[in-house]
C-alpha cells in the first residue's frame, strides 16, 4: 500500500520514511504544501499523513483540496496540540490527528486502523493457490510453510499478490517498490525478484512469480 508523507522536517520525514518503509508499506515524501498538494491530487495514495504548518500552504488546505476530489484517507500529524486544532481537523475530513512528539508504534497502529476502514480497503489476507500473505502481520506461507522475507521482498510480493493476473512492467515496479526513476541499464528489479522466486517459488513444484518476455512478470496459478 501506498502512503504519501507531506512534512517539511528533513530528520522527521526521513524517520517517517524509514519506519513505514520497513513495515510494508511504500512511501513518497512532499516537502512543502504545494508539492503535497500536487502529489496528493495527481497520484493515486491508500493513505496521507499531513504535517500542518508548512512552507507554500498549509495541512488545513491540502486537506481541503484533496477532499475535494477525492476520499483518500489522512492522518494529521503536528506539534498543534490544542483542542480547537483537533476539532478543525476531524471536521475537515481527517481520519486521525497525531500530536508530537509521538511513538512510531502508536502512529502505525493508527495507520493500520485508519487503512482498515478505509474506503476501498483491500482484505487483511489474501491466498493465491498455496500462497498466503498475511499483510498486517507481514507473515507469509506456502503450503503451511513460513516464509522469511526482507521488507523489500515483502513490498513486492505485495505488488504482485494485490495485482495478481496482471503484467507489471520493469518501470512500473521500480516506480513503486523504490519510489524511482527507473534506469533501464539497472538491473535491481531482476535482483529483487530472483531473490523473491528463491524464496517464494524454487523449494515448490508449482511456480506462481513468471516472467513475460519483454513485458514484465506476473503473479498467478498456471
Amino acid at each position: 500500500m501506498r502512503i504519501l508523507v507531506i512534512e517539511d522536517e528533513p530528520k522527521a520525514a526521513r524517520y517517517l520514511e524509514r519506519g513505514l518503509s520497513e513495515n510494508g508499506f511504500v512511501v513518497d515524501v512532499a516537502h512543502d504544501g504545494e508539492e503535497g498538494v500536487f502529489l496528493a491530487t495527481t497520484r493515486e495514495y491508500d493513505l496521507l499523513i499531513i504535517d500542518i504548518m508548512l512552507p507554500g500552504r498549509d495541512g488545513w488546505s491540502i486537506l481541503g483540496k484533496v477532499r475535494a476530489s477525492k476520499p483518500t484517507p489522512a492522518i494529521f500529524l503536528t506539534a498543534r496540540d490544542g483542542v480547537a486544532d483537533r476539532v478543525k481537523g476531524l471536521e475537515l475530513g481527517a481520519d486521525d490527528y497525531l500530536v508530537k512528539p509521538f511513538a512510531f508504534s502508536e502512529l502505525l497502529a493508527r495507520v493500520r486502523s485508519v487503512l482498515r476502514r478505509g474506503p476501498g480497503r483491500q482484505p487483511e489476507i489474501l491466498r493465491i493457490a498455496d500462497l498466503e500473505i498475511d499483510f498486517p502481520r507481514q507473515k507469509v506461507s506456502r503450503s503451511g510453510q513460513p516464509i522469511r522475507l526482507t521488507s523489500k521482498e515483502f513490498a513486492l510480493l505485495s505488488l504482485l499478490v494485490r495485482r495478481a493476473g496482471e503484467v507489471l512492467s520493469r518501470t512500473l515496479i521500480a516506480d513503486l517498490v523504490w519510489d524511482i526513476n527507473f534506469d533501464t541499464d539497472s538491473n535491481v528489479v531482476e535482483v529483487l525478484m530472483r531473490r523473491l522466486r528463491s524464496k517464494i517459488d524454487d523449494p515448490f513444484q508449482a511456480k506462481l512469480i513468471h516472467t513475460e518476455r519483454g513485458r514484465g512478470y506476473v503473479l498467478a496459478e498456471r
